[in-house]
């Protein structure tokens, strides 16, 4: 009546039963300082300090954060401190924002307050279209 059957038990790993492996993005938290450069394949939420690269799919930056080193990212939304380049398609700079390096993007939006010391580059990375001359009649 009270028997266990092994088929009934079912095990659960870590991973799974805390959901990390499938969670969409990662929080570094306001009392954490990471030294070293980061990489996520997910969308990375930085609320300390990190004193190194990121490069990740979406940065959201809070207020009171520091980034020292070079941002890489499809999308990135800052507004801390960020001391180094940032390279992003989409670009949002808050009125908190304090940047101090060089800024690629593609697409960007600046609020009035922000302040940041460096160059900006346009990329645009939309297909390239060949443009032909043609020629009229032979008379110039």
């Amino acid at each position: 009546m009270f028997s266990k059957s092994s088929k009934s038990q079912k095990r659960v790993s870590p991973m799974s039963a805390t959901g990390a492996k499938n969670t969409p993005f990662s929080l570094i938290g306001s009392d954490v300082t990471i030294s070293g450069n980061l990489t996520a394949s997910v969308d990375l939420h930085v609320d300390g300090t990190v004193e190194g690269d990121i490069s990740c799919a979406a940065l959201v930056q809070g207020p009171d954060s520091r980034i020292v080193g070079h941002v890489t990212a499809q999308s990135a939304r800052l507004a801390g401190l960020v001391d180094g380049s940032i390279a992003a398609q989409e670009l949002v700079v808050e009125s908190t924002a304090r940047i101090t390096g060089d800024v690629r993007y593609e697409r960007i939006t600046i609020e009035p307050g922000s302040r940041i010391e460096g160059h900006f580059a346009h990329e645009d990375h939309s297909p390239v279209t060949e443009l032909k001359l043609i020629a009229g009649d032979g008379a110039a």
